[in-house]
């Protein structure tokens, strides 16, 4: 029971002395610490594992070797388990059900991130501003946009310089056109997943506006009614690592830290002058094109 309760919470507060990875139980955190002082060792890499079957199945990361392949799309996978996950993809089967929203999940793990919304649960704390996640992942993202001046993602088409591959995966799309998420009610196709979801609720009435209680305003992802609601508050939680300055948002950060940097990553495509900020060089456009000398 205590188990069960612990997965509901979302938390990982097991950590391991030895590598420092988190877990959500006490049964899955011993098992892992058992893997530590196992005999089965990797010898590619050294990770350890409790049994034979393990070591067998992790050295297939090293191999290359996919033994476990779709039938549907002929894509091959190192576990079945990971196949039998691939295969909801194409079933549409979505066994993991939400029980306060109703809201439905292929993998468990997405159940319990999910719950997270609900209990508003985020157990992931920046050490350097205390702003808090609900996935570990957000957390490491947040750090290297906002704390991380390390830009080491370049785009292979203008050169320009990026602090995460997720934002340079998203920047290639603006050169290549592509548009992977499309709506199933029309023709229309986006960039981005966020911009789907606004299409979908101001086009077709599907999902759920986010309401501000204080001025009513509506919201179609709750990063921009969190966003709007730190204005209200006066909230400003993204300091500058380089002076004392706040912010309310990470874009405002983001503009500001570009004061600190020498990096000119904005490039007139009129006449090739740099600059450090993207309004700077769309002003600066506007007048190049309109044949304004400087």
């Amino acid at each position: 029971m205590k188990e069960h309760k612990e997965r509901h919470t979302g938390g990982k507060s097991y950590s391991c002395t030895q590598c420092e990875k988190r877990f959500t139980t006490h049964r899955t955190f011993r098992s892992h610490m058992n893997g530590h002082t196992s005999k089965y060792t990797c010898n590619e890499c050294g990770k350890c594992f409790q049994n034979k079957e393990g070591l067998r199945r992790h050295c297939r990361i090293h191999s290359g070797e996919k033994p476990f392949e779709c039938n549907d799309c002929s894509k091959r996978f190192t576990q079945a388990g990971n196949l039998v996950m691939h295969s909801r993809v194409h079933s549409g089967e979505k066994p993991y059900n939400c029980h306060v929203c109703k809201k439905t999940f292929s993998r468990s793990g997405s159940l319990h991130r999910h719950m997270r919304v609900h209990t508003g649960d985020k157990p992931y704390k920046c050490s350097l501003c205390n702003k808090s996640f609900s996935q570990s992942s957000h957390l490491q993202l947040h750090k290297r946009r906002i704390h991380s001046n390390r830009r080491p993602h370049q785009c292979p088409y203008c050169g320009k310089l990026f602090k995460t591959n997720v934002d340079l995966k998203l920047h290639v799309r603006i050169h290549s056109s592509a548009k992977p998420y499309s709506c199933r009610h029309c023709s229309d196709r986006f960039t981005r997943r966020n911009q789907l979801k606004t299409h979908l609720l101001k086009s077709h009435n599907e999902g759920t506006w986010l309401t501000c209680q204080v001025c009513q305003k509506k919201f179609g992802q709750s990063g921009n009614l969190e966003e709007h609601l730190r204005r209200h508050k006066g909230v400003k939680p993204f300091v500058c690592s380089e002076c004392p300055k706040r912010f309310c948002t990470a874009g405002e950060l983001k503009s500001h830290q570009s004061v600190h940097s020498d990096v000119k990553q904005f490039c007139c495509g009129k006449c090739g002058k740099d600059f450090t900020r993207k309004y700077t060089v769309k002003t600066h456009f506007n007048r190049c094109s309109g044949s304004v000398n400087f």
